[in-house]
């Protein structure tokens, strides 16, 4: 026998809590954790309501390969309003003139973007340069080591990276300049994951047209600053510009390639033409249509004043924050920030970046172990990163900063006496004395009524239940 449709339909409408608790809970407990923690991960951020109600839409049903215009399945009219006007409030929120500059909205990341912009770019087995990854660059943009090719852009391509100034902490332009021209790249890529300053494109572009090669630049960390004229404006001098959308431009966990129009170009030819063919069909499928929802809304947002005052305030807590931290005699690479993060180095300490993000976790700090300079491995990298843009769209100001400098000095504090008590490099070891310390506990409850005393975008935290270990 089949079930009546009024069963069926019933089936498929009930809600979440119901279908699945177990599922739920955890959702609910994860709620509980971003309101309880103060949220440190660079690459992070919280999103609007409406972003969240875009992104969780029925517009996850559709199925859109191909362009507007041009799709390879049929019902996707409204799918095709859809990308062209996320296409459109991108170009709106950089100030971009459409004669100029296009952007494909499609891909799912700022991973999946970054090989698709180098699958348009290259061929086989070119070459390419980038920040190297322990000097605050990307795995994506060509990371290898000694051993191994971590990366498929090291993989596919060859990868010879640039790197800071061991003193400075500051891209070394001359010596990049240098090893360009012996290398002769044909793609320059600019950006970074963990660099606490502004770009010099003019420099790069200068690079990149001595050996007839392009200019990319990865903003994902950094493109809401861009957005709100925090930071320089890579569009001036760059062929192709990628970035996530949920970092510090604030919305869904998707990636965007922005690509240069050149007027009389061969359309088969153009930059246009190839990211497109790269995007879809060479290295992903359909559209998440639900996700790009999400960034259309998440980039109008971008487009105000609030967002630009938002911006404002990342920074200055970021300078708040590294001057807290450099009062207590810190060694912070490049000495400062000019944008939304600031990259602490702790080998002067004796300490890791592993220990302390596992410290941090216990009493209620997210943030993450980072390679710094001189270091060798990224599994026990001698620094941490810690960004403020999260935060910073909770509310916080730079007096909050500041106590945040204070708890984070306290958290290294009673690291070192663990470290000390514990007669045992290992980590297993070291969390095995961490997990007994009162001050710790203490600690961790201090944090958490300091979190909770601030409000969280996107969901109501007023009826939010701590979880029961």
């Amino acid at each position: 026998m089949t079930k009546p449709v009024e069963s069926y339909n019933a089936f498929l409408n009930t809600p979440l809590s119901e279908a699945d608790p177990e599922v739920a809970q955890i959702i609910e407990h994860e709620k509980y954790r971003q309101f309880a923690e103060l949220e440190l991960i660079a690459s992070e951020n919280f999103t609007s309501q409406a972003v969240m109600e875009a992104n969780g839409s029925a517009l996850t049903n559709k199925y859109s390969e191909g362009l507007p215009g041009a799709r390879y399945y049929g019902g996707n009219e409204y799918v095709d309003q859809l990308e062209r006007l996320c296409q459109e409030r991108a170009l709106s929120a950089f100030k971009l003139d459409s004669n100029e500059w296009g952007v494909n909205v499609q891909p799912y990341s700022g991973s999946t973007a970054n090989f698709a912009a180098l699958t348009a770019l290259l061929k086989p087995f070119d070459r390419l340069m980038g920040l190297d990854l322990p000097s605050g660059g990307h795995l994506t943009h060509g990371y290898q080591t000694d051993k191994k090719k971590i990366s498929s852009s090291s993989i596919y391509f060859q990868s010879m990276p640039y790197r800071v100034d061991m003193e400075t902490g500051i891209i070394d332009y001359d010596r990049l300049e240098e090893n360009a021209q012996l290398f002769r790249p044909q793609l320059l890529i600019c950006g970074a994951s963990a660099y606490p300053r502004d770009w010099d494109y003019a420099r790069m572009r200068k690079v990149a047209d001595n050996h007839s090669a392009y200019l990319l630049c990865d903003m994902a960390h950094i493109s809401g600053l861009v957005a709100a004229g925090e930071q320089e404006s890579p569009f001036k001098y760059c062929d192709i510009v990628t970035t996530t959308t949920h970092k510090t431009l604030r919305g869904p966990r998707a990636g965007l390639i922005f690509y240069r129009k050149r007027e009389g170009e061969d359309k088969k030819e153009s930059l246009e033409a190839r990211v497109n063919q790269a995007v879809f069909p060479s290295c992903q499928g359909g559209p998440h249509n639900n996700t790009i929802a999400g960034i259309a809304v998440a980039l109008k947002q971008a487009n105000t004043q609030e967002f630009v005052e938002y911006a404002k305030q990342v920074r200055a807590n970021t300078q708040a924050l590294a001057k807290k931290l450099t009062s207590y005699n810190y060694r912070l690479s490049s000495g400062g920030s000019e944008n939304h993060l600031v990259l602490w180095d702790l080998k002067p300490l004796g300490l890791t970046g592993s220990k302390i993000e596992k410290v941090c976790e216990l009493v209620n700090i997210t943030l993450n172990k980072n390679s710094v300079c001189g270091d060798k491995s990224a599994v026990t990298p001698g620094g941490v990163r810690i960004g403020t843009a999260a935060l910073t769209s909770r509310g916080f100001k730079e007096e909050d900063f500041e106590r945040i400098g204070e708890l984070l000095h306290r958290t290294v504090e009673i690291s070192l006496e663990v470290q000390s008590q514990c007669g045992s490099k290992l980590l297993k070891d070291f969390m095995a004395v961490a997990a007994k310390s009162d001050k710790i506990a203490e600690l961790q409850k201090e944090i958490e009524a300091f979190a909770t005393s601030f409000p969280m975008p996107g969901f109501d935290s007023t009826n939010l239940k701590k979880p029961q270990h």
